[in-house]
């Protein structure tokens, strides 16, 4: 390639680029940069496309080491109440007031977008979290936070066949507010038509280290 050739290629490549930069600035500008509305269809895609790319670089093509069970599988569904149900719900639906004000809103991820994701993209995402997104990365630089996280990952794959009774189980794990505890109380006082000891100041609010 001569020096002309190269120094047009090179000028195409910065006019795209410059171009692409107008209209993401434009793009934002009227936005506003709300957080409130879902992206749309083009922006979806482009980042969605983008973000497959760059996982599958890093992620590799990883297999679960971990075999499936059904111990497995309760051992991950509650650490998913505890830790990852603010924003993406028990059953995976995404369907909280965190997940719903994201930007973007948290998935379902019961739908194709996240099962077909490869369980190293999986693995990937839940360690290392999602840049311009919510997701945090989880990982603790641990072989037993690796575990828990594989174990998240046939928890993520069981979501589209969970049941009544799990959900309701990892209703009673999920982190409440101090607000939504007292409601808990002063219902059990109606019901049961006298006081209710308040339960010590530890149980108001789950928390805990990831894995």
């Amino acid at each position: 390639m001569n020096t002309q050739a190269l120094l047009r290629n090179v000028g195409i490549v910065f006019a795209l680029v410059v171009i692409g930069g107008l209209i993401g600035g434009a793009y934002l500008v009227a936005t506003g940069l709300s957080a409130r509305p879902q992206p749309g269809t083009l922006e979806t895609v482009v980042a969605r496309a983008v973000r497959g790319f760059a996982i599958r670089a890093h992620a590799g093509s990883l297999s679960n080491p971990v075999a499936s069970s059904d111990e497995v599988i309760a051992e991950a569904r509650e650490h998913f109440a505890d830790h990852c149900a603010s924003c993406h719900a028990n059953d995976g639906s995404g369907n909280t007031e965190m997940g719903r004000g994201l930007y973007p809103k948290a998935p379902d991820m019961r739908l194709p977008a996240t099962q077909s994701l490869s369980d190293a993209e999986l693995f990937y995402i839940i360690e290392n979290g999602v840049r311009f997104t919510g997701m945090p990365g989880w990982s603790t630089g641990t072989k037993d936070g690796e575990t828990a996280s594989w174990h998240l990952v046939h928890f993520i794959r069981h979501l589209p066949r969970m049941t009544s009774e799990e959900i309701e189980q990892m209703d009673t794990l999920t982190p409440r507010s101090r607000k939504e505890v007292l409601q808990q109380i002063e219902e059990e006082k109606f019901l049961q038509g006298g006081d209710v000891a308040a339960p010590p100041s530890s149980t108001m609010q789950h928390s805990g280290e990831h894995k």
